[in-house]
């Protein structure tokens, strides 16, 4: 596996391999941390974040087990520390002086995007982990550090909302 190759290579302080390492994992992470900070620029930073804490933090991997979910834990973990210095931010800032902020990296996204990016952290999270990054119900347990039946509860209420959401009425005439 190549992962397990970079990874001693890395501990080995082969600076090429991390590079090789970056280059193959940065665009699937900017893309994950992007979904869930809704911010490219504050997934960008956790990206960074997250690739220098790999690099330090390279010894306390166990290379017994899969590495995408150690890594996604980490950058999960930077996502959300992230997004709640954002928020205090925002409370400082008056968003109505700029309505274009929160429109801006919306514009071409599609329904379903919208939709999954309307759902609050707890449902949001495991959605794209699951059905956009294809982790399993253990592995997004253990990248968020929560029990399993929790993440298996927290997909059938998101996959609720979505369904409510993009299929609007249809429930309520089934109940008329």
């Amino acid at each position: 596996m190549q992962d397990q190759k970079w990874i001693q290579q890395i501990r080995a302080g082969d600076q090429a391999s991390f590079r090789q390492f970056y280059d193959a994992y940065a665009g699937a992470a900017i893309r994950t941390a992007s979904a869930i900070t809704r911010n490219r620029e504050v997934a960008k930073d956790a990206v960074q974040e997250t690739f220098i804490r790999v690099f330090r933090q390279i010894e306390s991997y166990n290379p017994e087990l899969p590495f995408d979910p150690w890594f996604y834990r980490i950058l999960t973990n930077e996502c959300l520390r992230l997004m709640k210095k954002e928020v205090a931010k925002l409370e400082l800032v008056d968003i109505g002086d700029n309505p274009s902020l929160a429109e801006e990296s919306f514009d071409q996204l599609s329904d379903l995007y919208d939709v999954i990016q309307s759902l609050d952290d707890i449902h949001r999270i495991p959605i794209i982990l699951k059905y956009v990054k294809g982790f399993s119900e253990k592995e997004i347990a253990e990248i968020l550090g929560l029990n399993q039946n929790t993440v298996k509860s927290r997909l059938f209420k998101g996959r609720k909302k979505l369904l409510e959401q993009l299929q609007p009425g249809e429930e309520e005439e089934e109940f008329q």
